[in-house]
């Protein structure tokens, strides 16, 4: 297994396809952003491929395809399915905006992706184009229902929530959540960048006592995926409402996670400075050998926890660019 320095296991990796989106989130690109990565630097299916097949032997067996907007880069199935074929990945998932899930919705299925995760900060039709930047609720709303259809067991829906935004809109999406099956997972903003430092920051912890009284939740100690979620379900286990705070309550201290951008750069934290570029390695010839000693040295670099709250403006990266 992959161990950093304070003897966390580090077995999960979320792999950026792309920095591109065909939404403008408030929180996750500035708005008339056009300094995208050129797609000469996008790691290639293979090179992928084959860095991935390095971080498996090594241990790392969680992959979630994120982006930016992930379906934006052609051919995801063919990827995916190399990628769950690889020995060693046992949970391969795929983190959405889900405009584009209903056109591939049963090939991803096909491919080895097990689980999706969608972004819907309300089910207000108005908030919604305030967030994301145009009129999507219709398209979000028909993915999800395509990527039920399809198979997909469990759907967790990812919610940000912002105070002066969508704060209102918590309860609405919990019931939402609960009448059609879905994992609704509520987040905190983090300062990302200008665009996450101007995102009015909601203190979870009121909020998830407020809602474990209105429905009735209980602490649920059955794992739901590999992330940071802590978990309330209902009484009768058939929904459950998670809460990652990694503002309010961090767990870094558990933290089994890198981030992989689409050119390459391994981002061992969301709010350090920390990283190490595979794609130099991967064009020169490195040997197989050489990435796992690559790996193991980046590893190393990954920091004790972030400092969002010491030092906010520290990180001028925005989400996008690092991978979701």
């Amino acid at each position: 297994m992959l161990s950093d320095r304070f003897g966390r296991s580090i077995d999960y990796l979320r792999l950026s396809v792309t920095d591109r989106c065909d939404l403008r989130c408030t929180y996750c690109i500035p708005k008339g952003f056009k300094g995208f990565e050129e797609p000469k630097h996008w790691l290639t299916f293979d090179e992928i491929e084959r860095l991935l097949s390095v971080f498996a032997r090594l241990g790392t067996s969680r992959v979630r395809l994120t982006g930016g907007e992930p379906l934006l880069r052609r051919n995801l199935p063919e990827l995916a399915a190399r990628i769950a074929h690889l020995p060693g990945i046992r949970d391969l998932s795929l983190s959405t905006n889900a405009t584009r899930l209903g056109r591939h919705a049963a090939a991803l299925k096909e491919a080895g992706v097990s689980r999706i995760n969608v972004s819907l900060d309300s089910l207000d039709r108005g908030c919604m184009e305030k967030i994301t930047g145009r009129d999507s609720l219709d398209q979000i709303l028909d993915g999800i229902m395509a990527g039920k259809a399809a198979g997909f067991d469990p759907i967790k829906i990812n919610m940000v929530a912002m105070q002066g935004i969508n704060e209102g809109e918590i309860d609405a999406m919990v019931e939402f959540c609960i009448a059609h099956g879905f994992i609704l997972r509520l987040i905190e903003a983090m300062p990302m960048g200008e665009t996450g430092r101007g995102t009015g920051f909601l203190d979870l912890g009121p909020v998830q006592a407020r809602l474990a009284e209105k429905f009735s939740l209980q602490p649920q100690a059955v794992e739901l995926g590999g992330g940071p979620a802590r978990y309330l379900a209902t009484a009768d286990g058939k929904a459950s409402v998670g809460f990652i705070t990694p503002m309010s309550q961090h767990f870094c201290a558990t933290c089994n996670r890198v981030r992989l951008s689409v050119d390459g750069t391994l981002y061992l934290c969301l709010g350090q400075e920390e990283k190490f570029e595979f794609r130099p390695l991967l064009r020169d010839g490195a040997s197989d050998l050489e990435l796992e000693a690559a790996i193991r040295s980046a590893i190393e670099l990954k920091p004790q926890q972030h400092e969002f709250r010491e030092r906010p403006s520290k990180i001028v990266r925005f989400m996008a660019q690092t991978g979701g």
